[in-house]
C-alpha cells in the first residue's frame, strides 16, 4: 500500500491475462470523513491487505467502475457485508448475481454519499463501454479505470510489447485502447462533453488502472492523450 496524497492510497494486485496481455491491476483508496474509506476498482483479497486497510478506517463504497473490472468485487462483498457497492448499469446487468446498492450514473437528480468531497461523471458515447471517472478535488488526484492506460513497455514481451504500441497503451503516450477510442464514431459529441468536465477539474495527479500513474501536469498529459477526440 502505498499513500499518494493525503488521505489517498494505491494498492498494486497481481496482473490478469486480458486479450493476450498481462494487464496489472491497481485499487485506489480514498478516506472519506469519519474514516469511511472508498474503494475503486478492488483488487484480490489477502491477509496483509486485510490488516492495513483496518488500521484506516472502515470500508464503506466498494466501486466497480465499468463492466470489466468486477472480478474481485465477490470476495470482498463476503468480507465487508456492511459495504455499499456501485457500479455502472452494464456492470449490473452483467452480474445480476451480485448486490448492487445503487447505478453510477449522470443522473442529475442522483445524490452519492460521497459527492461532497469526490467528484464524478459516466464517460458515455461509446457502445462498447461505459467509465465513471472520479476526482478527489482535496488532493488534485483524478482516478480512471481504462479510459487511459499507460503501460511501462518492460511490462511485456517483444511480441505483447508490438501489440500494445498498435494499441495505444504504451508509456510515456498511453491512451484510451484503440478498440474503445473508434467505437466513438457517432459519440464523440457526447464524449467531448464528458473530457472537458474532466479537464475543467484541472487534476495534478492522474491514477489509472493499469499503467504508471502521472503525478506532474496531469491535466495536459489528458490533453494528450485524448488529442483524437479533441481533434477529431
Amino acid at each position: 500500500m502505498q499513500q499518494l496524497a493525503e488521505n489517498v492510497w494505491i494498492v498494486e494486485g497481481p496482473c490478469v491475462p486480458f486479450l493476450g496481455l498481462p494487464y496489472s491491476t491497481r485499487m485506489t483508496i480514498i478516506c472519506l470523513d469519519n474514516r469511511q474509506l472508498w474503494i475503486h476498482s478492488p483488487i484480490a483479497l489477502n491477509d496483509k491487505l486485510l490488516e492495513n486497510i483496518a488500521l484506516l478506517g472502515e470500508v464503506k463504497y466498494l466501486i466497480a467502475p465499468n463492466h470489466l473490472h468486477h472480478l474481485f468485487i465477490e470476495p470482498w462483498q463476503q468480507q465487508f457485508p456492511g459495504a455499499r457497492l456501485y457500479g455502472t448499469e452494464q456492470l449490473i446487468i452483467k452480474r445480476n448475481d451480485l448486490d448492487f446498492d445503487g447505478a453510477l450514473t449522470n443522473n442529475p437528480s442522483e445524490v452519492w454519499p460521497w459527492q461532497e468531497q469526490i467528484k464524478q461523471v459516466l464517460f458515455t458515447g461509446s457502445p462498447l463501454m461505459q467509465e465513471c471517472v472520479f476526482y478527489h478535488p482535496m488532493s488534485g488526484v483524478l482516478v480512471v479505470t481504462d479510459l487511459v492506460e499507460n503501460f511501462n513497455p518492460s511490462s511485456f514481451n517483444w511480441w505483447q510489447r508490438i501489440l500494445a504500441k498498435l494499441t495505444g497503451i504504451v508509456a510515456p503516450n498511453g491512451k484510451m485502447p484503440l478498440d474503445w477510442r473508434l467505437s466513438f464514431m457517432f459519440g464523440k459529441a457526447t464524449a467531448r462533453q464528458h473530457l472537458q468536465q474532466i479537464l475543467s477539474w484541472q487534476a495534478t495527479t492522474l491514477v489509472m488502472s493499469h499503467g504508471e500513474i502521472i503525478q506532474e501536469n496531469a491535466t495536459q498529459f489528458l490533453r494528450q492523450s485524448f488529442g483524437w477526440l479533441i481533434k477529431g
